[in-house]
């Protein structure tokens, strides 16, 4: 029998997460994407299938930033971007949707930034 990679394990994983949640009009969904080198976060309404705001490090607002070394540092950017222009946007309450990933590191830097900036979760 074959073993199931890591990332067919991650995709089984948010499978899973995503039967429980569900982004709405007043709570959309802040969905988070982790590569090896870049991350992304997206907030999604569902039930339209519209993407409301994003960001991600691959951004000049976040590779221009001189502070940002080493990816937990960048995550914390792209959280706090994508919570303001989500602020901007009517949306206070999100649903944090990890991806499948661990809540920790570059993931948990995202989630924490966006609250830092006044999003609730």
């Amino acid at each position: 029998m074959a073993s199931i990679s890591g990332k067919n394990r991650r995709i089984i994983r948010h499978r899973r997460l995503r039967r429980r949640l569900q982004g709405t009009l007043d709570k959309p969904r802040l969905a988070v994407y982790r590569s090896l080198g870049n991350i992304y976060a997206q907030v999604i309404n569902d039930e339209l299938g519209h993407t409301i705001v994003s960001a991600s490090s691959l951004e000049d607002a976040v590779r221009n930033v001189p502070v940002n070394k080493g990816k937990i540092k960048t995550a914390g950017e792209v959280g706090r971007i994508v919570a303001q222009r989500a602020i901007e946007n009517g949306v206070k309450e999100v649903v944090f949707d990890r991806g499948g990933y661990k809540f920790h590191g570059r993931v948990k830097a995202v989630a924490d930034a966006a609250k830092e900036e006044g999003l609730i979760f």
